[in-house]
């Protein structure tokens, strides 16, 4: 039944290409795991414990007073009201000290510094040192657990614990190491990559044919500057413009994003819009056979129903018209990874290699590499990710390595 139902809805493919083979080689990253010092982890703990008291004793005498820092209740009377800081949002349950309030004013008051910075350490303290901490099993390591049902898109999710958002540019990447070499493979730019090839628009796959720096070529044609007098700046809105738009991003979205007014925000996509065609006419279709299918699919075959889309309510519409703009490009891009997944897993058996792939985040391949079978490895990611699909324009990887995750980003 669920055979006959895979191939009636065109997915069958997606199971036997992509999805089947990806059970065995996520099974060998969760037999494998990923090796941690468990020693340095508890010493990183215990240096975090140090500087969250010293930051209470902080908060405490700029308060005046003690209390429960980590209720945002008490928080919001000490803050808006017992120190009279402007920019207080009340709520039903009180002021709100959500992260967004508390980063406007973070420049002006050092007490909601210290607040931001305590509040990170908890989490790393509490979700990190401790939690991964408990986790590391006898032979040294923490074994994930690898989902490839959960997201919507396609996308893997890792459980208990998620290694998919461990915040590796900080010193705990440095902790996740070993006797062997760690190789970082990540795609660059995917989903702008797939989007061009979904949407054929000529002047995107002309851009990343000649390479060109594609968030300057943007800026240069949204803000009508010369290509080689773009700023900064503009180099970095056009970036937020391009990667908003893969996510159906509204002019509020942009606004917020940019710090700009919802007017300007509204002109840059619509400038956009007039710099790439093609790629408006592709969103407008994927929204219009979302409603009249009920779903949407990625290039090869996977699909996202999008019940939202028939909603009598605004917002759960409007939710539902970006996950048609959004679901085809980031599923496909998904694809291809587990493609690529598969692909690599399968040649380091086939060529009788020791490293192994240990762990996918999103568009990055993790793999811990045997010292002299680096060489071997590199040309392994590069050929089997770049030639995991083929698109109009060519996929690309950066690939690091370093002693530890942490130094291989």
């Amino acid at each position: 039944k669920t055979e006959a139902e895979l191939k009636e809805t065109g997915m069958w493919q997606v199971y036997t290409d992509i999805e089947l083979p990806l059970v065995f080689t996520l099974d060998s990253m969760e037999k494998c795991g990923i090796c941690v010092k468990g020693e340095e982890l508890k010493a990183y703990g215990e240096r975090l414990s140090v500087r969250i008291r010293e930051l209470e004793k902080l908060i405490y005498e700029k308060a005046g007073e003690e209390f429960n820092i980590n209720s945002p209740k008490q928080l919001g009377v000490i803050l808006f009201e017992k120190m009279g800081i402007p920019g207080g949002r009340k709520t039903k349950t009180g002021y709100s000290t959500a992260a967004d309030i508390l980063e406007k004013l973070a420049p002006e008051q050092p007490v909601v510094n210290d607040i931001l910075e305590y509040r990170q350490l908890t989490k790393l303290k509490s979700t990190y040192a401790d939690g991964l901490g408990a986790v590391i099993e006898e032979d040294g390591r923490i074994h994930s657990t690898f989902n490839q049902t959960i997201t919507a898109t396609g996308r893997i999710s890792s459980t208990e614990p998620n290694l998919q958002n461990i915040p590796v540019r900080m010193e705990l990447g440095r902790l996740i190491r070993k006797v062997s070499v760690f190789l970082d493979a990540d795609y660059s730019q995917i989903e702008l990559r797939v989007l061009a090839h979904m949407s054929g628009d000529e002047k995107l796959i002309q851009a990343y044919r000649e390479a060109e720096d594609i968030h300057r070529l943007t800026a240069s044609q949204v803000f009508h500057v010369p290509y080689d007098e773009v700023t900064d700046l503009q180099r970095r809105n056009a970036k937020a413009v391009n990667f908003g738009i893969v996510y159906g991003i509204s002019s509020f979205g942009l606004s917020q994003d940019l710090s700009i007014t919802r007017k300007e925000a509204a002109e840059y996509i619509e400038k956009y819009f007039e710099t790439y065609p093609s790629i408006k006419v592709f969103l407008d279709r994927m929204v219009d056979e979302g409603k009249e299918k009920g779903y949407v699919s990625t290039m090869f075959g996977r699909r996202r129903p999008i019940p939202e889309l028939k909603s009598g309510n605004f917002m759960q519409r409007s939710f539902g018209e970006r996950v048609a703009m959004n679901s085809p490009i980031q599923g496909t891009a998904a694809d291809i990874i587990k493609i690529a997944m598969n692909r690599v897993y399968a040649r380091i058996i086939r060529e009788g290699l020791k490293s192994r792939l240990v762990l996918q985040v999103h568009d990055e391949l993790l793999i811990e590499t045997k010292k002299d079978e680096v060489d071997a490895v590199s040309r392994i990611l590069e050929e089997e990710m770049k030639g995991a699909a083929q698109l109009a324009v060519e996929l690309e990887i950066d690939m690091h390595q370093g002693e530890s995750w942490y130094e291989a980003k």
